[in-house]
C-alpha cells in the first residue's frame, strides 16, 4: 500500500485533470493549511510590498508611460493621453495634413480561457489565410489572451508561431505540478517555469523590436495583471516599454505575460521588482482575469469622440472586435453533493458569469461611443470534451474550429447573444 504522502501527492496531481478541477485543488490546499494550523509556516521569500499610500508611484523600468493604474484618476487621465499621444503618432507617419481624416481604426480585444485560447488563434490565423484581416491599432489581451496578443498585434507574418503556440504545445511546456503536500507549503500548485521558458522561446529580441516598431506607427499592445498586494487592475504598454530601449525590457515584457496568464493558487505568481521613492521592493502580479476577463479601452477614452458626435462633426469610423475564448452559453454539468464539488462548481460559474459581462460592458461602451461592435465566441456546436489540461489533441480540434470559421469568414456577432 502507498503510504499517505504519495496517495496525497497522486491526489494533487489526479487535480491537475480538468480547468475546474484545479479550482478545487486550490481550494483544497487553502483549506488543507488553515486546516492543519500552517499558515505561519515557512513560505517562499519576498521582498518588501509597496505601502499602501505609493502603489501610484512605484517604477519598474522608470519609463514615463509603462502601465497604467485605471482604479485611479491619474491613471484614466494617463491612458487617455497615451491614446491621443499614439494618434498623433500615426497621423505623422501618414502625413496627414491637420483637419486631414484619419484611416478607420481597428480595435481587437483577446480574452482569457485557458486552453480556448486555441479558438482564438485558429480563428485569426484564419482570417488571414481569408485576406481580409486588418493590422489592428489596438490588441489587448488577458491571461490566455496575453499571450495570443503580441502576435496578433504583429499580424500574420507571426501566425506559424501563434499556431504553434496553441497546437504544439503540452503540459510540460506550460507547468508542473508540485503535489498537494508540497503546495500547502508553497506559492501554487504547479511551477510555471516551463510556461516561462516557452514565452522566452518565442519572444525574442526580434519580436520585441518589431513590437517596438508598431507602437512608433502609433500602435498600443495591452496587456492585463493584477496587483494582487493593492488589488488593482494594472495595464501595461507593451510597445512603449518595448521601445524604451531599457536592457531590462524583454525580461520584463516576458514576466507580465507569464503574469498574465498566472491563476492564482494554481499558478505561480509573478513578483515584480519596483521601486518607491529609491527603494527596492516587489509587487505580487496574477491573471489579470481576477479583475477582467478582457478589457478594451476605459470608457473615458471614448469621451471626444462622444463630444465631436455631440457637436455633429464628423468621427472617424472605427471597429472593435471581441474574441472571446469561451462559450457563452451555460454548460451543464452533474454537481455531486461534496464540499470541493459544490465549491469547484460555483467559482467556475463566477468566472463564466465574469467573462460574460466583460462582454456585455464593451458592448455597452461601443454602444455608446457608436462604435461598430463584431464578437466571436466558441459555439455550441463543439463539442469535444477536454480530457487533460492543454492536451494537444482538443487544442488542435479547437484551432481547427476556429480557423474553418475564419478561413470562410467569420459571421460575427453584432450584440452578445441573449
Amino acid at each position: 500500500m502507498p503510504d499517505h504522502a504519495s496517495t496525497e501527492a497522486n491526489r494533487g496531481s489526479r487535480l491537475m485533470t480538468r480547468p475546474y478541477l484545479t479550482r478545487r485543488g486550490a481550494l483544497l490546499a487553502t483549506g488543507t493549511t488553515a486546516a492543519l494550523g500552517l499558515t505561519a509556516c515557512a513560505s517562499p521569500d519576498r521582498g518588501p510590498p509597496v505601502p499602501r499610500d505609493r502603489t501610484g508611484a512605484a517604477q519598474v523600468l522608470g519609463v514615463p508611460n509603462e502601465r497604467f493604474l485605471t482604479a485611479t484618476p491619474e491613471g484614466l487621465r494617463a491612458i487617455e493621453a497615451e491614446f491621443v499621444a499614439a494618434g498623433e503618432r500615426q497621423r505623422r507617419r501618414l502625413a496627414l495634413r491637420p483637419g486631414a481624416p484619419a484611416p478607420p481604426l481597428r480595435l481587437l480585444s483577446v480574452s482569457g480561457g485557458g486552453e480556448n485560447g486555441a479558438f482564438g488563434a485558429g480563428l485569426l490565423c484564419g482570417w488571414s489565410d481569408l485576406g481580409t484581416r486588418p493590422d489592428f491599432n489596438v490588441v489587448t489581451g488577458v491571461s490566455t489572451g496575453a499571450l495570443s496578443a503580441p502576435f496578433a498585434f504583429l499580424g500574420r507574418d507571426y501566425d506559424p508561431q501563434l499556431r504553434a503556440v496553441y497546437t504544439q504545445l503540452t503540459l510540460a511546456d506550460i507547468a508542473e505540478s508540485r503535489g498537494l503536500i508540497r503546495a500547502v507549503f508553497d506559492e501554487s500548485l504547479a511551477d510555471t517555469t516551463p510556461l516561462f521558458r516557452t514565452i522566452s522561446r518565442y519572444l525574442d529580441e526580434a519580436m520585441l523590436a518589431a513590437i517596438a516598431r508598431a507602437y512608433d506607427d502609433g500602435r498600443l499592445l495591452l496587456i492585463g495583471t493584477t496587483n494582487l498586494d493593492a488589488q488593482v487592475p494594472v495595464i501595461w504598454n507593451v510597445g512603449a516599454i518595448a521601445r524604451s530601449g531599457h536592457p531590462r525590457a524583454l525580461d520584463l515584457v516576458r514576466r507580465i505575460l507569464l503574469a498574465s496568464s498566472a491563476m492564482p493558487a494554481i499558478f505561480t505568481p509573478v513578483m515584480i521588482d519596483v521601486t518607491v521613492d529609491g527603494e527596492a521592493m516587489q509587487e505580487m502580479h496574477v491573471d489579470g482575469g481576477a479583475f477582467a476577463q478582457a478589457f478594451l479601452y476605459p470608457s473615458s477614452v471614448g469621451r471626444a469622440r462622444r463630444e465631436r458626435i455631440a457637436r455633429g462633426t464628423a468621427a472617424r469610423d472605427v471597429e472593435v472586435y471581441v474574441i472571446r475564448n469561451a462559450r457563452l452559453d451555460p454548460e451543464w454539468a452533474r454537481v455531486e453533493r461534496r464540499t470541493l464539488g459544490i465549491a469547484g462548481r460555483a467559482i467556475s460559474t463566477m468566472i463564466s458569469a465574469s467573462g460574460f459581462n466583460d462582454v456585455l460592458r464593451i458592448y455597452a461602451d461601443t454602444q455608446r461611443d457608436r462604435v461598430g461592435f463584431n464578437l466571436a465566441f466558441i459555439g455550441s456546436d463543439f463539442d469535444k470534451e477536454l480530457p487533460a489540461p492543454f492536451d494537444q489533441g482538443f487544442m488542435r480540434a479547437l484551432f481547427d474550429y476556429g480557423y474553418a470559421r475564419g478561413r470562410r469568414g467569420y459571421d460575427w456577432a453584432k450584440r452578445p447573444p441573449r
